[in-house]
């Protein structure tokens, strides 16, 4: 009997994607069992994991757990949380690059976001216009006070298919974030 066939297709034991904390598979089922979050389901045709008790599903990258966002809240939280991590690690971010595929998702909540703007392909294609002119069209998005790009095509870059974000940073303290407020 192989026993690799009586577990779920990310094998006998995972890291919960909440806590990381190491999870037993469930034998001859496809599910993963965490003692503080709950169940989780594997699906074996999307490969992704579903949390069951709020259908919030997971994928792995690298030996890590990205969350697949339905509401444009659950990315901005995610990396409203992920810039005050880099505070606490001595780090600003200077840009953030999103997954394409949140584009509409995020777009209304971008200061900035809308018809005025260029993608990076098209300033280039444009470079023979005035300095002035492709400079007022190319404007970047904003988001947290910070510019913002999108990924390229996950065609391209297979990783922006599971990845939702990335920051671009630098070692120092923020630079005017919004967001941030020290406590007295």
């Amino acid at each position: 009997m192989n026993f690799a066939l009586q577990y779920p297709i990310f094998g006998p034991e995972i890291l919960c994607p909440h806590c990381r904390q190491t999870i037993p598979a469930l034998t001859l089922t496809d599910t993963y069992l965490c003692s503080r979050h709950g169940a989780f389901e594997a699906d074996p045709q999307t490969s992704e994991l579903v949390h069951l008790q709020s259908s919030r599903h997971w994928c792995l990258w690298e030996g890590e757990w990205y969350r697949q966002h339905t509401h444009p809240d659950g990315i901005r939280f995610e990396i409203h949380d992920a810039l005050d991590k880099l505070y606490t690690q001595g780090y600003r971010a200077t840009k953030v690059i999103i997954a394409e595929r949140y584009r509409e998702l995020i777009g209304g909540y971008l200061v900035g976001f809308g018809e005025n703007l260029i993608s990076d392909t098209d300033s280039v294609k444009e470079n023979h216009h005035s300095r002035t002119e492709s400079t007022d069209r190319s404007i970047l998005p904003r988001l947290f006070g910070l510019p913002v790009e999108f990924s390229p095509e996950s065609t391209t870059e297979p990783c922006w298919k599971v990845i939702n974000f990335n920051l671009e940073t630098e070692p120092g303290i923020p630079i005017q974030y919004p967001y941030f407020r020290m406590s007295p």
